[in-house]
């Protein structure tokens, strides 16, 4: 008897069922606009039974029109009415591809008022059909400014994933946004980042090392793509009385992960080449003392790297704390290069592990030490801004200290007042540089306005890059159903 087909059926979206039920056809897949969750099978059944049981009593005395439009009119209201009291707001914007391969624009506001309140919301989530140009990356992010009403003389800070289409000064989104700015208000004082997560990323492919981890993702992938010898693997590690009981799998996408594998990897080490061996499997690379080293090496340093990256991740990161974390690295790497050269493995534990199982002349501290210099080089080159702007948030994250005459003029009688002030000395000593900011008077508005304007500005495009991680998650998860 030939299959049915899903349209003899009739179970193909129904475009009433955006106003009848608040569900909307995604990727091919009915998803409710109340909860996000979705439908296995495309029948009105299912989506029917969902909103009666989950939201009907809650949106049962709106007509139709009235559900679609309480969903997103509430919020566009709130963000409007907030919007109206900023006095600074900066924009993090990242362009992704989901599943189906199509382009989708995230853009986040984080918005100051004079209380020095910040509001941190999502602007704006565009699917992007075509080209993605940054005439088109900005006819998106002007849209969604405008539909917000916020004014364009406000805008400080844009901080995107360094695409040539988002940070080009003439064509790119930024040069675009800086042109509206000169239209509207005959200024153009934005400052751009490059997402800092991102550069410190890119960072760690200054060491080369990509070969130490080539050959350990073949060696994980040999455990833990099939099943039989994932399972085999595990009973082996019990067998031995193993404190691990299995070996975290690595994929290219997630940078956290590369450090859980490294440590892993070295760690059972031998228990690895015990296995592969007794499958036949050639282990030679993997007892190579120059490789081990490496490894180790690699595992230390990715170790930091992964510590560093974490300090940067989080909602309403203040953008001076993640630069002082950043400069703090820095230091670090120079630390740790002269210590490298003295034989001094202190912050290295796993090198100095296997330091004590080969010769010193095995063990390449000079080769470690270059590694070192190359990434602090890498550090310096790519976060030059920090530099630029270091002035600048010293002035506010460490205000008492600042040199008066090296300040712009508008606030160096506030300034000074703020310096001689023991009460506000005594309140930045027991809150803190990030919470003082909303401590400084009234009568010091210049000095309120710069701290608005840093407040507001993202260090990072973590907040898209979650949304898009989410996004993945859930319509990986419907495509399983």
């Amino acid at each position: 008897m030939a299959e049915r087909k899903v349209d003899f059926e009739n179970r193909g979206f129904q475009g009433r069922w955006e106003a009848e039920y608040m569900f909307a056809d995604i990727k091919g897949k009915p998803v409710c606009l109340v909860c996000g969750d979705g439908v296995a099978v495309i029948k009105e059944y299912n989506v029917r039974q969902h909103y009666e049981t989950k939201h009907h009593d809650k949106y049962k005395h709106l007509d139709k029109k009235q559900k679609l439009q309480k969903l997103a009119t509430n919020l566009q209201q709130q963000l409007v009415g907030k919007g109206r009291d900023f006095i600074a707001y900066s924009l993090a914007v990242d362009e992704s591809r989901d599943t189906s391969d199509t382009a989708q624009l995230s853009i986040f506001i984080r918005g100051v008022d004079s209380s020095l309140c910040v509001t941190e919301e999502l602007l704006g989530l565009r699917t992007m059909h075509g080209t993605t140009t940054g005439k088109d990356l900005f006819e998106e992010v002007s849209n969604c400014v405008n539909i917000m009403r916020l004014p364009w003389d406000k805008l400080v800070g844009l901080t995107t994933d360094g695409a040539p289409a988002m940070c080009g000064q003439k064509s790119g989104l930024v040069g675009r946004i800086r042109e509206k700015m000169r239209e509207e208000n005959g200024a153009g004082e934005l400052t751009a980042y490059h997402c800092i997560i991102h550069q410190e990323s890119l960072c760690g492919k200054a060491l080369k090392m990509e070969h130490i981890m080539s050959t350990i993702t073949r060696a994980v992938n040999f455990i833990r793509a099939k099943g039989l010898n994932h399972r085999e693997f595990k009973s082996f590690l019990e067998e031995l009385g193993s404190e691990y009981n299995d070996l975290p799998y690595h994929t290219e996408v997630r940078w956290l992960s590369q450090g859980k594998v490294l440590k892993r990897c070295f760690e059972l080490r031998e228990e690895i080449c015990q296995f592969m061996e007794s499958k036949g499997k050639d282990t030679t690379e993997l007892q190579d003392k120059k490789l081990l080293c490496e490894m180790a090496f690699l595992c230390d340093i990715t170790s930091h790297l992964n510590a560093l990256n974490l300090q940067l991740q989080g909602r309403g990161r203040v953008i001076t704390d993640m630069h002082a974390a950043v400069r703090a690295f820095k230091t670090k790497l120079r630390l740790w290069e002269t210590q490298m050269q003295q034989e001094n493995l202190s912050h290295f534990p796993c090198c100095q592990t296997m330091k004590e199982q080969v010769s010193t002349a095995v063990f390449p501290r000079a080769k470690f030490a270059e590694k070192l210099s190359i990434l602090g080089a890498d550090f310096t080159r790519r976060f030059a801004d920090c530099e630029t702007q270091k002035s600048r948030f010293e002035l506010l994250s460490n205000p008492f200290a600042a040199d008066v005459e090296s300040a712009p003029t508008n606030i160096q009688m506030e300034l000074i007042e703020l310096q001689c002030s023991d009460t506000l000395k005594a309140k930045y000593d027991s809150v803190g540089a990030a919470q003082f900011l909303r401590f400084i008077p009234d009568t010091m508005p210049q000095l309120r306005t710069q701290a608005a304007q840093m407040l507001s500005m993202f260090g990072s495009t973590y907040l898209c890059e979650q949304l898009f991680s989410l996004m993945k998650i859930r319509f990986t998860l419907m495509a399983d159903q």
